[in-house]
């Protein structure tokens, strides 16, 4: 879409007006004849405005023959009308062939580099080190070596487990799955304690070696000793050990939410709008009418960019309309818990017993509190090397 609107601007469009009773069909057949019309404003259910290209302007009569409809052309935007209006101005023509030749020269540059990573996890300083290996804004992208800048970051880096670069015209896109971590292993000849990674309530302790520090129904908190590494003997000096055993503890995740009983809020109605704007360096040149044609709208902006200096920016107004909406407190209840288990879901692993499940509600005036506890039963001890 982004491509077509770019290359109607160097090729010509036209604002036409079509008029009759057949609107509909007269679109439908634009449709089913895949000719591109954008930005589209109807007028008192007759009267419909539109942009096309300039090839396109004899199927549209053709189409608004066998509708029943009269065409108007109103306006004549883009490069070809304007190269016409200003033919004898050889400075004008100048102008362009420099613009063409600079964003020829520009596409062979890197303008924007983006980093996914996956789970939208965070990697902190990723940014400075993709510059320091030399992946940067402005470079030729043929001085780009993926996989010598993949290798590097990889050895720098210990939280990155996978990494991929890929070109879309002047963007570069990095991918990467950022490491898990994980307690560091230690040897089975080195002394260590098992202590609690989370606080709750131990349901079940054994100890293969090691001295037992707590036992079934005590409460420890993150940090705390379960199983030392040590065994006093009864006729021996204390022996330190690497502790081996299992810990089993019943831990809660809570999470609340506030719904309210009475609430008005915009619902999208299915009607909307787009509108584009063709950005070259600071210049803006506008493809709609300023004026929204909905009442109450909320607008979503989409920026595309393709090579310095040139983006299209795609403005979508969607209709909105204020609606009214009451529950009942079990109404409430329903939604919040549902809510809250799927939020639930991505914190506790399919692995993990889940022993008991628990709402509660709080009123509080117009709205209540919804508070969904877990308790669930998994292992939370850990290695940790005696100093």
């Amino acid at each position: 879409m982004y491509i077509k609107l770019l290359i109607y601007l160097f090729l010509g469009y036209l604002r036409i007006k079509i008029e009759g009773y057949y609107i509909e069909r007269f679109i439908n057949f634009c449709t089913n004849k895949k000719i591109l019309i954008w930005n589209l404003k109807r007028e008192k259910g007759t009267r419909l405005y539109l942009n096309i290209g300039i090839k396109d302007f004899r199927k549209i009569s053709k189409i608004a023959k066998l509708t029943s409809c009269k065409v108007q052309i109103l306006k004549k935007r883009g490069i070809p009308f304007f190269l016409n209006k200003y033919k004898k101005r050889k400075i004008f023509a100048i102008f362009f062939i420099v613009i063409i030749l600079m964003i020829y020269a520009s596409s062979r540059y890197v303008w924007n580099i983006k980093i996914n990573v996956k789970d939208n996890l965070k990697i902190d300083g990723i940014e400075k080190d993709l510059k320091e290996v030399g992946l940067i804004q402005g470079i030729l992208k043929s001085k780009i070596d993926t996989n010598k800048i993949i290798n590097e970051i990889r050895l720098k880096r210990s939280d990155i487990s996978w990494m991929g670069i890929e070109f879309h015209g002047t963007n570069v896109i990095v991918n990467m799955v950022k490491a898990e971590n994980k307690p560091p292993i230690i040897d089975n000849s080195e002394f260590c304690d098992i202590v609690a990674k989370k606080s709750g309530i131990i349901t079940k302790i054994t100890a293969q070696n090691g001295t037992l520090q707590v036992k079934p129904g005590d409460m420890v908190k993150k940090g705390d000793v379960l199983i030392a590494g040590f065994i006093d003997g009864k006729y021996t000096d204390r022996r330190y050990v690497h502790s081996l055993g299992e810990v089993i503890a019943k831990i809660s995740y809570k999470k609340s939410i506030e719904i309210k009983l009475n609430e008005k809020f915009f619902k999208e109605t299915g009607k909307k709008e787009n509108k584009y704007e063709i950005n070259i360096a600071k210049l803006k040149i506008k493809l709609y009418k300023n004026k929204s044609s909905f009442k109450k709208y909320k607008t979503n902006i989409e920026i595309k960019k393709f090579f310095l200096p040139i983006s299209i920016t795609k403005i979508t107004n969607l209709e909105t309309s204020e609606e009214e909406k009451n529950y009942s407190l079990q109404d409430a209840k329903d939604i919040g818990v549902e809510i809250l288990s799927k939020k639930m879901e991505e914190e506790i692993l399919e692995s993990q017993n889940i022993f008991e499940k628990k709402v509660e509600v709080t009123e509080n005036g117009n709205s209540v509190i919804i508070t969904l506890i877990y308790d669930v039963l998994e292992e939370i001890g850990e290695n940790k090397k005696i100093e």
